[in-house]
């Protein structure tokens, strides 16, 4: 179900003591960042604000992810389960999530292949505007959008050759060069990855 300001009450609050354990997640990625508790009060303190506030155990307070460091979590979206007594929380956010400074509280773990995509395409916007001489990707912005175009044209001519005439480990080469600087032109097109996936869902549902 997804949870808004009206619904907050429909949560199991009385079976959870209270508290619901929220699992925040990345929204782009899909990268698990923090998991922490939320009372009433903060869960419609979150939605109404757009930034991620818990309830603190220790201190029995409220308190705002990033008040003292800077490093909010801006909410996209929350999810309760089917049982209504925990929350699922997409979240774009600012700088590390955890404490001891990693992105996430649970950095060993491995985002699924697909999942790394988005990640690439993370890294594609930060570099974007950075000096061509320190990035290739930078370098590759500063061409225009012409031989960016003409760039994935023959990428993709070489993934086709490389079917037809090479060994798999070609293949597989010229096909991540190609997802890579189709990324780079869907970023210049201002186009999200997250765009193309849903004209894919929608052609897989007809």
């Amino acid at each position: 179900m997804l949870v808004t300001k009206e619904n907050v009450n429909q949560l199991a609050w009385d079976k959870m003591n209270d508290l619901i354990p929220a699992i925040i997640q990345h929204h782009k990625t899909g990268a698990v960042l923090m998991q922490a508790y939320m009372s009433q009060a903060s869960l419609l303190q979150s939605l109404k604000s757009g930034k991620a506030t818990f309830f603190s155990r220790s201190k029995q307070a409220l308190w705002v992810k990033g008040e003292t460091s800077g490093n909010f979590l801006h909410i996209k979206q929350v999810l309760t389960d089917c049982d209504q007594d925990s929350l699922l929380i997409a979240c774009e956010p600012v700088g590390p999530s955890c404490h001891l400074g990693t992105e996430s509280c649970f950095p060993e773990q491995n985002l699924t292949q697909q999942n790394f995509l988005s990640e690439l395409e993370e890294v594609i916007i930060s570099r974007k505007d950075g000096s061509p001489d320190d990035s290739y990707t930078a370098h590759l912005f500063s061409r225009g959008t012409t031989k960016m175009a003409q760039k994935v044209g023959e990428e993709g001519v070489e993934v086709a050759l490389a079917a037809v005439a090479e060994t798999k480990q070609d293949l597989l080469g010229e096909c991540a060069d190609l997802f890579y600087h189709t990324l780079v032109l869907l970023r210049d097109q201002n186009i999200d990855l997250k765009e193309v996936m849903t004209v894919l869902q929608q052609r897989h549902n007809k």
